[in-house]
C-alpha cells in the first residue's frame, strides 16, 4: 500500500432532515487554502511518482504521441461561397480556423489559437460569421476556463475590431442581415450579482457594432436565474427565435416580431416538453418531444402560433430518435439515432419523398452544415475504427462525396465492432457496443476497458477515438453501454435515469460489467472502468456500491459528495437532473448514492485513479479530493488511491494536445499496470 500523504480529520457535521451526516474532510472545499495547497501538492507529488515508475510508460507516451497526430477536423459552415471550419493538424495543441472561398478553392487561416499563446491553453470557445461571411464573432477564453471573451474580425483583411465582450460563456449569437450588429447571450459581471454567489441569469442583449458593449440593450431575461436562453434569426431578419431551457429536459419556444416591434411571445411555454426551432421559407420548423419520446417535427406559421395550428410533418418514429433537422432551398436532412448509431434521412419541407443516405458504417454523424437556401449539405462521420471525414452532398443531384478525411495508418478490418444487449436488473434491456481485434478467445481472461456517461440526454454513439486505438491494438477490449440517463432511446430513457431514477444508470452499468464476466469476456481482475463528469459520478457509485468488480477506476473531474455539489459553481443547473439536498424527498434519493457518503472503512477498494483540474469551472475540483481522502482513509487494499489535479486546465474544453498527451499518458499507464497488460 502506498504511503499516502497524511491527511487531518474534521469534526464537521452537517444535519440534513433530521440525520446527522459528518464530513470530516470539508476543509478540502476550499482550494485556495494553503493546507489545501500543500495536500495538494504532496498528492500529486505520490501520483507523479507512482505513475512514473510504471514499466513501459515511456513506450505508452511514445505511441500515444503517435495517435495524438492523428489530425482532427470539423465540418465547414457555408456562407455565400465561403466555408468555415476547424482542423488540427499533426500536433497542434488547438485547432485552427479556416476558411476557404469555394469548396475546393484554398485554406486561409482565420483564427489560429496556437499563435496566441505557447503553452497552447488559449481556445477557441465558438465562433459565428455574419450572414455574407465577412466578419466573424467568435469567443477565446483561457487555460481551460471557458470563460469566453467575445471578438469581432474583418475575415478579408483579419482586422480586430474594437467591440469586446467578456462573460460571453458557450455564448448563442445572432447576426442581423448587413452585419451592422447581433444579438447574442452573456452573463451579468461579477459586480452585478450579490456578493460570494456565482453569476448566472444569463440574458439576450442586442450589440450594434462599434458601440459600448456595456450599454447594450437588454432583450430577453429568464424568468429564473438559472434558466439558460438562446437565439437565433429568421434569413429576412424579422423573426426572432428565443429557446429557454427551465431544465435538461423542459423547454420553452418564443417569437419576437422584429418588424412590429413586439415583445417576444411564446409558442411553447411551460410544458413537460422541449422545443427548439428554425425560421425559414416561411415557416417554423420545430422539433419537440411533446408526446413523443423519440421527437416529431412541426411547422408552424410564425403569425399563427397557436397549438391548433400546429403541422406535423415529420411523425415520431418508435425505433429511432430524431436528433435535428438542417434546411436547405428544397429539403430536410434528418439525423437519427437507431440503436444509438446514426442515420440520414432526406425529406422534402413537409416531411414527403423521403429517402435514406447511405452511411459509411455502423457509427455517428458529428455535425451538419447547410445553408437554409442552399443546394449542398455538409456531414461529418466516424466510428470507433473509422477516422473522422467529411462528405459533401449534392441535393439536386444526390451525388455524395468524400470531400475531406482525416489522414490515419488504422486498418479498421483488424477489428470487429458488434452491439449487444444486457439485461439489467430491473429486466430492462441495455444496448452495448463492443470493440476488439477479429478472432477474441472468451477465455475469461481478456483485458476490458468499460465505459459509459448516462445523464443529461446525452448519447455515446460510435465515434472515433485515438487513445482507444492504444488499447485495441494490444489486444484491449473496448465495451460501451448505453445506460438510462442517456439520449440514445428518446426522452423517457433520459428521465429513467435522472433524480429518483438515478439509480436505474448505476444498475445498467453494473449489469454491463456482470454482463462480460459471465459471457467469458475478462475477469475481476482484468476489468478497468472509466468515466468523466457525469460519468465520473457514475464511476463513484458503481466503486461504492460494487467495488469487487473492478481491478481498476478511473474517476475523472467527478461529481462525488451530492449532498453538497449545488453550492459550487454552475452546478445549481444541475439540480433538475439530479436533484437536490435542500428538499426533503430530493435528499432522501441523493443520500442513498451519493459517492463520498458510502465509502465504508475496512474495504478492499480496487485501485482508483481520481483526475480533476484546477481551472475547472463546471465542477469543482474539491469533489475529487475529497473523495481521495476518505478512499485513502478507507481501504485495506494495498492498490493505490491516486489524485491527479492539472494546473491550467479546465473541465476538458479547450485542452491543449501537450496536456492532453500527458493526461492519456498518466491514465493508459495506470489501467495497464493494474490489468497486467504488456505494453
Amino acid at each position: 500500500m502506498p504511503t499516502y500523504p497524511i491527511t487531518p480529520k474534521s469534526d464537521v457535521a452537517e444535519v440534513l432532515h433530521g440525520e446527522t451526516i459528518p464530513d470530516p474532510y470539508r476543509w478540502l472545499e476550499d482550494g485556495d487554502h494553503p493546507d489545501t495547497r500543500r495536500w495538494t501538492d504532496a498528492q500529486n507529488a505520490l501520483t507523479r511518482a507512482y505513475l512514473d515508475a510504471v514499466p513501459g510508460r515511456d513506450e505508452l507516451h511514445r505511441r500515444l504521441d503517435q495517435l495524438l497526430a492523428i489530425g482532427a477536423i470539423g465540418v465547414p459552415t457555408p456562407v455565400r461561397g465561403r466555408y468555415f471550419y476547424q482542423r488540427r493538424d499533426g500536433r497542434q495543441n488547438q485547432p485552427v480556423l479556416y476558411v476557404r472561398v469555394g469548396l475546393r478553392g484554398e485554406d486561409r487561416a482565420v483564427i489560429d489559437p496556437n499563435a496566441l499563446d505557447a503553452g497552447g491553453t488559449v481556445a477557441l470557445d465558438w465562433h459565428y460569421p455574419s450572414d455574407d461571411g465577412r466578419l466573424l464573432a467568435y469567443g477565446i477564453s483561457e487555460n481551460g476556463s471557458e470563460q469566453s471573451v467575445l471578438h469581432v474580425m474583418d475575415v478579408d483583411t483579419g482586422e480586430i475590431l474594437p467591440d469586446r465582450i467578456p462573460h460571453t460563456r458557450a455564448a448563442d449569437l445572432a447576426w442581423l442581415q448587413d452585419g451592422t450588429g447581433f444579438y447574442y447571450t452573456r452573463y451579468p459581471a461579477p459586480g452585478e450579482v450579490p456578493e460570494g454567489e456565482e453569476p448566472y441569469h444569463r440574458a439576450i442583449r442586442f450589440h450594434r457594432l462599434g458601440t459600448d458593449p456595456s450599454a447594450d440593450p437588454l432583450i430577453f431575461k429568464p424568468e429564473e436565474k438559472e434558466h439558460w436562453p438562446s437565439v437565433g434569426i429568421s434569413p429576412d431578419g424579422r423573426w426572432l427565435v428565443i429557446v429557454v431551457a427551465r431544465t435538461f429536459d423542459q423547454t420553452d419556444l418564443y417569437l419576437q416580431d422584429l418588424n412590429a416591434g413586439t415583445p417576444p411571445v411564446p409558442v411553447a411555454k411551460d410544458l413537460a416538453a422541449s422545443f427548439e426551432g428554425e425560421v425559414a421559407h416561411g415557416r417554423l420548423f420545430m422539433r419537440t418531444n411533446l408526446d413523443a419520446p423519440t421527437y416529431r417535427l412541426y411547422a408552424v406559421d410564425p403569425e399563427r402560433r397557436g397549438r391548433d395550428d400546429w403541422r406535423e410533418i415529420v411523425a415520431p418514429r418508435p425505433d429511432a430518435v430524431l436528433e435535428g433537422a438542417r434546411i436547405s432551398t428544397r429539403h430536410l436532412a434528418l439525423s437519427y439515432l437507431e440503436r444509438a448509431a446514426s442515420r440520414l434521412v432526406l425529406a422534402d419541407h413537409d416531411g414527403g419523398g423521403r429517402r435514406e443516405i447511405r452511411l459509411p458504417a455502423l457509427g455517428s454523424l458529428f455535425g451538419a452544415g447547410a445553408e437554409w437556401d442552399g443546394r449542398e449539405l455538409l456531414y461529418g462521420f466516424s466510428s470507433y475504427t473509422v477516422p473522422p471525414g467529411v462528405y459533401r452532398m449534392d441535393l439536386e443531384s444526390g451525388t455524395t462525396e468524400l470531400w475531406r478525411q482525416v489522414e490515419a495508418d488504422v486498418d479498421p478490418s483488424r477489428f470487429e465492432v458488434s452491439q449487444v444487449s444486457v439485461r439489467s436488473r430491473d429486466r430492462t434491456e441495455v444496448s452495448m457496443f463492443l470493440v476488439h481485434r477479429k478472432g477474441l478467445e472468451r477465455d475469461g481472461n481478456n483485458p476490458v476497458y468499460l465505459t459509459g456517461y448516462g445523464g443529461f440526454n446525452i448519447s455515446m454513439t460510435p465515434a472515433f477515438s485515438r487513445s482507444l486505438l492504444l488499447w485495441l491494438e494490444r489486444g484491449g477490449v473496448v465495451a460501451i453501454p448505453n445506460i438510462r440517463g442517456g439520449g440514445e432511446y428518446g426522452e423517457q430513457w433520459h428521465q429513467e435515469g435522472m433524480l429518483g431514477r438515478k439509480q436505474n444508470s448505476f444498475d445498467d452499468f453494473i449489469a454491463a460489467a456482470e454482463w462480460l464476466l459471465g459471457q467469458g469476456y475478462t475477469n475481476p481482475g482484468r476489468l478497468a472502468v472509466a468515466g468523466g463528469s457525469n460519468g465520473g459520478l457514475l464511476m463513484g457509485a458503481v466503486l461504492t456500491q460494487r467495488p469487487e468488480l473492478f481491478r481498476a477506476v478511473l474517476i475523472q473531474v467527478p461529481l462525488l459528495d451530492m449532498l453538497r455539489y449545488h453550492r459550487f459553481l454552475i452546478a445549481r443547473l444541475w439540480i433538475p437532473e439530479y436533484g437536490s439536498a435542500d428538499d426533503p424527498a430530493q435528499f432522501s434519493w441523493l443520500r442513498a448514492y451519493s459517492p463520498y457518503h458510502h465509502v465504508r472503512d475496512g474495504v478492499s477498494y480496487p485501485a482508483v485513479l481520481l483526475a480533476t483540474a484546477e481551472s475547472d469551472t463546471r465542477v469543482d475540483p474539491m469533489h475529487a479530493r475529497k473523495m481521495a481522502a476518505r478512499l485513502q482513509a478507507a481501504t485495506t487494499s494495498p492498490r493505490p488511491i491516486l489524485l491527479r489535479l492539472e494546473s491550467r486546465a479546465g473541465h476538458g474544453a479547450g485542452k491543449p494536445l501537450n496536456k492532453v498527451l500527458e493526461e492519456l499518458t498518466d491514465t493508459w499507464a495506470f489501467v495497464f499496470s493494474e490489468l497486467g497488460v504488456e505494453v
